[in-house]
């Protein structure tokens, strides 16, 4: 038996290939699937099934281009809708991957149509279950991404009963495989590990201790973000179809010479620049976004940047093939092409450009009681902000940058000074607001884990009993 977790930290997901006796299963797979051919390849087997736990709203699943390559037919749970063939598990459904079996528990509350999967081992035991986003380390799924009509009220009721029903009834042995881990928004606050076992979540996980349904629901709703706005679009993509990225990167791989980039600048086209945070504020194209492949890369140009227009790239020379298939990841597929020789080619044909100004925590320090005209915008989470912040900061969230309301409320007549917790949102904030004409802008390099340490900064912390 053969069990091995593929996970990918930029989206916090989770994809597990699951081989035995030369047949295998892959579960929940991203759009990119090469990964996965090359294990089976690797392996020797043949890819049997591809399994999905549910509609995922995150990212755009490989299933499809999975199951053409492969022949395997698409599994999902009951009441699963799509655009295209799929096989409509039951609930206790068993399917075999060589001399294990696999069976489909019908587990919704995250969504309607939620399974998860247990795995028997060779001997008929149960060994591990893979549960989606029903149950994860430490958190269980958010109850207000249904597929169907339902209130984030009445699919948390149901999902307490399937947690009941379902899950905690599972011996404590049984490994527990999610579909995601810390930092997805797919939950509240999800735990640091990857993987766990029904005993140390029944143990831990604040959903699974003993409650009454009513106050599962209170606990389950209660300070949930509103879900990031390309939720609905990768969920409606994962439903009805996609073209694979094989042909989104027979459109997307197209060098764009500087001249025809400055072409583009004059139209409806966004410049995405995905070089590292540091190198973008020392010289970009002006109007240019700036988000990095170091950090959450996918996740925040999903936020923030429009599916509707094209976009043209900017890399580092030998990262444009990663950037677009890190973009096709949450369905985008109007990259147009990428600048043949990156940044450096703009300059040397002698370009305009532009740039942030950085500055050390101990500087933002130096200037609070002299500069009668700053601003300090903290971009980080709300949860963040009242853990700690500067005083007299102002917190506007980055997944709030693309409002005309969130942009109306800062006056361009300040000093701007930007931060995040380590630097990387701040600098995505800084370019979008470069983009809209504020020009005035420092970035406090570091983020609040260095401002934190500088003795002179004025701070404000919850106050405690």
């Amino acid at each position: 038996m053969n069990i091995q977790q593929l996970y990918t930290a930029c989206l916090s997901e989770a994809t597990y290939f699951i081989s035995n006796n030369g047949e295998a299963a892959i579960i929940d797979p991203l759009r990119d699937i090469d990964p996965y051919l090359q294990l089976a390849a690797t392996h020797g087997v043949t890819i049997k099934y591809v399994f999905e736990t549910h509609f995922h709203a995150d990212f755009v699943s490989g299933h499809l281009a999975l199951s053409q390559k492969t022949g395997a037919p698409i599994v999902f749970g009951p009441g699963a809708k799509t655009q295209y063939p799929i096989h409509e598990a039951t609930d206790g459904e068993v399917f075999t991957i060589g001399n294990l079996k696999l069976q489909a528990l019908h587990t919704p509350g995250h969504t309607l149509e939620s399974t998860s999967y247990l795995l028997y081992d060779e001997s008929g035991n149960p060994h591990c279950i893979f549960t989606g986003d029903t149950l994860f380390v430490g958190d269980v799924g958010r109850p207000d991404l249904s597929s169907g009509n339902q209130s984030k009220e009445q699919l948390a009721a149901i999902l307490y009963d399937t947690l009941q029903t379902k899950i905690k009834t599972l011996p404590d042995h049984l490994i527990v495989y999610p579909a995601h881990g810390p930092g997805s928004a797919c939950g509240k606050k999800l735990g640091s590990e990857t993987y766990s076992t029904i005993g140390e979540q029944k143990a831990s996980n604040y959903a699974l201790k003993d409650q009454t349904k009513e106050a599962f629901v209170e606990a389950i709703t209660q300070g949930l973000t509103p879900p990031p706005d390309y939720f609905p679009i990768n969920a409606k993509i994962n439903q009805e179809g996609y073209d694979t990225v094989d042909v989104i990167l027979s459109k997307s791989m197209r060098a764009i010479t500087v001249d025809e980039m400055k072409q583009y600048l004059s139209e409806d086209t966004w410049i995405l620049d995905t070089r590292a945070a540091t190198v973008f504020t020392e010289g970009f194209i002006p109007g240019a976004v700036s988000i990095g492949l170091e950090g959450r890369f996918a996740e925040w140009a999903g936020a923030l940047l429009p599916y509707d227009q094209p976009i043209v790239l900017v890399t580092e020379p030998g990262q444009e093939k990663e950037s677009i298939v890190r973009l096709a990841r949450v369905g985008f597929d109007k990259v147009v092409g990428y600048l043949d020789g990156g940044y450096a080619a703009w300059i040397q044909a002698g370009g305009k450009f532009d740039m942030v100004i950085d500055i050390e925590p101990d500087e933002l320090a130096m200037d609070i009681p002299h500069d009668n005209k700053m601003e300090i915008i903290d971009v980080r989470k709300p949860d963040e902000y009242e853990a700690g912040h500067v005083k007299g900061a102002v917190n506007i969230p980055l997944d709030t940058f693309k409002d005309t309301l969130t942009l109306a409320q800062i006056d361009d007549d300040n000093n701007l000074y930007l931060h995040c917790a380590g630097g990387y949102r701040s600098v995505i904030a800084a370019s979008l607001l470069k983009r809209q004409n504020f020009h005035n802008l420092r970035n406090v390099l570091g983020g609040f884990s260095k401002i934190k340490e500088v003795q002179e900064m004025p701070l404000v912390y919850p106050k405690t009993s």
